[in-house]
């Protein structure tokens, strides 16, 4: 009796989760991610599997294409020196709009609608989780007239290109909301994005479970070959595995390297891997308001990236299908020649813990210093394979005299407002896969004013970590237009950062894509993944 309800319940769990799918017309693309969306506002979500949705229903000012290249979308055309578009010393860029463009709800998209996304972003009353560049590098945004918007520089600013209007929210929606609330943080448009611009139109969320969208009849680029998407949020990798062979999904992604044999053997499933930029890492918390003591100390730090085996981990968890990075930028332009990792010696991290004070002086197998424990916080999200890492870690360093208690979460990359674990510093070690701004190098995750803290809650920099030269470095390369100098300042600062050790990586983390050999015109980038969602299609 017990089994019958059993099978019941799982049946009702099975029709209620296809249920979306099954009620629409036409084509329908079943996509499956691992992680589901905290937001759908572009400036409250730190987190890639949120952009996606995003960028699906929301058009940026230009796409990146498969080949890395600016293509226009909002725009005419890309601003440049020859076109008019950018003046002489880069510190004024125009963008010429569109005047085909309109809103889900009939309504034009027009320049207005870039100079409120630029308010809102650097508006007190909001809490985004980042303001970089417009508030430290923009001077202004203006309407000159309705299709065109002039951003003028405080001084030149290279990669403009990688930052401005990636997502522009619809001004006549969201103006009254903050008028009334005196900010977006609480808009149920962050949620329930009734009104888009993007090739698809959102049409419901199931918390927990999976979300649909439609395609956008009215989208400047025409409309979509595809009636709709149906997204589910399936955190467990082989189950995503096992739906893509037995062809209930169409497209995924983060498919764990050793799960591409069974998939490669099924003879139906397509691979793409796409160079994103990402590396996965370890980031230390270096800020002395939040971080364990021990995590202050160079030494400290270098000992536990010597104690960690990452070429072992990527031969048996990534079955020797990446390798260990030695940069931030690795797999880019910018990298610095010959760069090394820092390589496993057990040896050098005990005497490194034991030259730094770290001692076990109670014989309770804990290091300690002044009366203090070296018990750490290693924090990540709840992909099985950082799961599996944390549990290594955890055996090794405690074979060290290191004491790590795991925390594994939805998301970490929550807002300082929400008690976001980045944010408010909730860790000594947290492990993720990021980016600069690609395909540009520049980022603000390591600039002293970019620091997250309750005076600067929306600061992008959630390490603390502060290096002035390294600051200096990154204000000079945002003023250098010639691309092979401003390799060589990035060249300075990964050197600066490798010094100080303050990321370690884990391995080199380019987007592998997954899809049935069903889906068709799939052409995917490393920057905007789904630039051509438009014309993808699904053979009758």
């Amino acid at each position: 009796m017990k089994r019958s309800l059993f099978l019941v319940l799982v049946v009702a769990l099975l029709l209620a989760l296809i249920a979306p799918a099954m009620a629409q017309d036409g084509k329908v693309l079943r996509i499956d991610l691992q992680q589901e969306a905290d937001s759908l506002n572009p400036m409250y979500y730190d987190q890639w599997f949120a952009g996606l949705l995003s960028d699906l229903m929301l058009s940026p000012a230009w796409y990146f294409d498969n080949n890395l290249q600016a293509v226009p979308a909002l725009v005419t055309e890309i601003p440049s020196l020859e076109n008019g578009g950018v003046n002489e010393d880069g510190t004024v860029v125009t963008l010429k709009l569109r005047d085909d463009a309109f809103w889900t709800d009939g309504e034009p998209i027009t320049a207005e609608d870039f100079v409120f996304t630029y308010q809102m972003i650097v508006d007190p009353a909001n809490t985004p989780l980042g303001r970089y560049p417009y508030e430290t590098r923009v001077k202004s945004v203006e309407a000159s007239d309705p299709q065109t918007v002039v951003v003028t520089f405080n001084e030149t600013f290279a990669p403009w290109q990688a930052f401005l209007f990636l997502s522009v929210l619809p001004e006549h929606v969201l103006a009254p909301v903050f008028e009334a609330d005196g900010t977006l943080d609480n808009a149920d448009w962050n949620r329930n994005p009734t009104v888009t611009s993007g090739p698809f139109k959102f049409v419901e969320w199931q918390a927990g479970s999976s979300m649909t969208l439609a395609a956008n009849e009215n989208y400047f680029g025409g409309k979509p070959n595809l009636d709709s998407l149906f997204i589910r949020f399936v955190p467990e990798d082989t189950t995503i595995v096992q739906s893509l062979i037995a062809g209930d999904t169409d497209v995924a992604t983060y498919i764990p390297f050793p799960d591409t044999g069974p998939l490669k053997e099924a003879g139906t499933i397509e691979f793409v891997l796409a160079p994103s930029g990402f590396n996965e890492a370890w980031r230390y918390n270096v800020n002395p308001e939040t971080a364990h003591p021990a995590m202050l100390d160079i030494n400290v730090r270098k000992a536990l990236a010597l104690a960690f085996n990452r070429d072992k981990i990527n031969a048996d968890l990534n079955a020797d299908q990446t390798y260990t990075p030695a940069s931030f930028w690795e797999g880019t332009p910018y990298v610095r020649p010959n760069a090394e990792p820092i390589p496993y010696d057990v040896a050098m991290a005990a005497q490194l813990l034991d030259d730094a004070g770290w001692v076990d002086s109670d014989g309770d197998d804990i290091r300690d210093k002044d009366g203090v424990k070296l018990e750490l916080r290693y924090v990540s999200n709840e992909r099985l394979v950082r799961k599996d890492i944390q549990a290594i870690v955890k055996q090794d360093l405690a074979d060290l005299g290191v004491s790590v208690n795991t925390f594994n979460y939805p998301s970490i990359f929550d807002s300082y407002a929400n008690g976001g674990v980045l944010a408010i510093g909730d860790f000594d070690i947290a492990e993720w896969s990021s980016v600069p701004a690609w395909p540009d190098p520049d980022t603000s995750q390591f600039l002293c004013e970019e620091i997250t803290s309750a005076d600067n809650p929306d600061g992008s920099n959630s390490q603390g970590y502060c290096n002035e030269e390294v600051d200096a470095l990154f204000s000079e390369q945002a003023r250098t237009l010639d691309t092979a100098k401003r390799a060589e300042i990035f060249q300075q600062i990964d050197q600066l950062m490798t010094d100080d050790v303050i990321w370690v990586g884990i391995w080199y983390d380019a987007d592998l894509w997954t899809f049935n050999e069903n889906v068709l015109n799939t052409e995917f980038s490393g920057a905007d993944p789904w630039w051509n969602a438009v014309n993808w299609d699904i053979a009758s």
